[in-house]
């Protein structure tokens, strides 16, 4: 699990200690100082590893990248990685030991919402801070919080205008994750195809590892809706897009996705399977700007890894880089310090400008509409530039009520 040629690593009870060479921090002049410690909690193995796996090294370049330029605050950055397996239980085992036993200054941690609502109050408790460094269905008010990934108003609200009002397709079949993220995010689906005159037709939810997708494709055949939404999550669920293209086809009813790519299902599906299905997503690697493709080239040339990094690889960048900018911010590493010094905080990233909203700890980026193609990867629709975290600011005000600590839900 040696992340690049540049590292190595150590057991240690469950977790891997990830540190630039010994070189490179005698050269940045950081060999003697006390390193600042990430905890980095996430699935290298596991059924959801496919969200993972590229965040696992981006994390790691970021790292590196910071000591290369003389660390933070004149000291080294220490990962800690931990792989929680997809299993929940491993979530609140790390997350704790990172904090008791390995003093971790900052949780990057979880995929799927569960994992976070488990980590959550076990930093609350140990007065940490976690960066959660994935795209979710909002809501969240928590001041030990920062989320660096799209929220329902950045990314479900777009799309559903797209679809239904510059599209017409106005009568959506809803398909999602049987667990918070599925049965939230399709309240908000719900809620934004209502509100641009659509029609939900029905909405159903499906375990992590269901495979069988036959009689809910019957269902949608009798139902007839001029759209099919998808909030499916997982390895288990790419088997819709393989049945749902041999039988119907996205030709005869078109299909749109908060979470197909994410898992890079674009890279292992075919190029009939890939072709139309439109997504609303913070970046991709043919995005048509020259920070995109600059990334894509480092990363690619750091991992040794030739095939599509992601959204989600970007990810486990932007969220090192934000919070390494809040740190340098509160000249401390202190979770509270850095925790008091996260609103305003920007960096120019992969995707654009990357800013944590102080009302929310959320961020405000650039959001872009586009359509898979042949190629694995996607086609640019249209761009929208610095869309807040809207949904989230609408229930929360981490400046008036700090002590907020409520995932709050939409109201249909």
């Amino acid at each position: 699990m040696a992340l690049s040629r540049r590292q190595f690593f150590r057991k240690a009870s469950g977790a891997l200690a990830f540190a630039s060479s010994a070189s490179l921090l005698s050269e940045a002049g950081l060999a003697a100082a006390e390193p600042i410690k990430v905890a980095n909690i996430l699935d290298a193995t596991g059924g959801l590893n496919i969200y993972c796996l590229k965040q696992i090294k981006a994390t790691a370049m970021a790292v590196d990248d910071l000591n290369k330029a003389g660390g933070l605050i004149g000291r080294p950055v220490e990962l800690i990685f931990y792989d929680s397996q997809s299993n929940n239980q491993f979530d609140s085992q790390y997350a704790t030991q990172a904090l008791v036993r390995d003093k971790a200054n900052v949780i990057m941690s979880g995929v799927t919402s569960s994992s976070r609502e488990v980590i959550r109050p076990i930093v609350r408790r140990f007065k940490g801070l976690y960066f959660y460094n994935s795209l979710y269905e909002g809501g969240v008010c928590d001041e030990r919080f920062a989320c660096c990934g799209l929220v329902p108003g950045q990314q479900v609200q777009p799309l559903v205008e797209h679809v239904v009002k510059e599209k017409g397709l106005k009568k959506g079949y809803i398909l999602a994750a049987d667990y918070n993220y599925g049965q939230i995010t399709s309240k908000w689906m719900q809620k934004y195809i209502r509100e641009n005159g659509g029609q939900d037709v029905a909405v159903e939810f499906f375990p992590l590892d269901a495979t069988d997708f036959a009689p809910v494709i019957s269902r949608i055949q009798a139902a007839k809706p001029d759209i099919v939404w998808s909030a499916l999550v997982g390895d288990a669920h790419m088997g819709f897009y393989r049945q749902y293209e041999a039988t119907i086809g996205k030709k005869k009813i078109p299909l749109a996705s908060t979470t197909y790519g994410v898992g890079r299902e674009n890279a292992t599906l075919t190029p009939d399977e890939n072709e139309g299905i439109l997504v609303a997503t913070s970046f991709f690697d043919t995005l048509p700007t020259e920070a995109a493709a600059a990334f894509v080239k480092k990363f690619k040339e750091y991992s040794k890894e030739t095939d599509y990094v992601g959204e989600y690889g970007e990810y486990g960048y932007r969220g090192m880089m934000l919070w390494a900018a809040a740190v340098k911010k509160a000249n401390s590493a202190a979770p509270d310090d850095v925790m008091k010094a996260l609103g305003g905080v920007s960096i120019h990233g992969a995707g654009g400008l990357y800013t944590i909203d102080p009302q929310t700890h959320h961020t405000t980026m650039d959001v872009h509409i586009a359509e898979g193609n042949r190629e694995g990867s996607y086609n640019l629709i249209k761009s929208f530039s610095q869309r807040p975290p809207s949904d989230t600011q609408a229930v929360c005000n981490l400046i008036k009520n700090p002590n907020d600590t409520k995932q709050y839900e939409p109201k249909l």
